[in-house]
């Protein structure tokens, strides 16, 4: 159970997002974007990064 005078996530998300600077956003961007292009690329080579696989499609 949350607490009475809690904040719901997406709230707290907008008001800190709000307040952000360039940099913060910019950073979470990234962060963001390299995620999916790694996920992207494991599931490209039926391996994650650095898994030794005998169904690997790259070298």
């Amino acid at each position: 159970m949350t607490a009475p005078d809690s904040l719901p996530l997406h709230v707290l998300a907008e008001n800190n997002l709000a307040t952000a600077s360039p940099d913060l956003l910019r950073a979470m961007i990234k962060t963001f974007a390299d995620a999916l292009m790694s996920a992207e690329a494991d599931a490209l080579c039926n391996a994650e990064y650095g898994q030794v696989s005998d169904e690997r499609v790259n070298h």
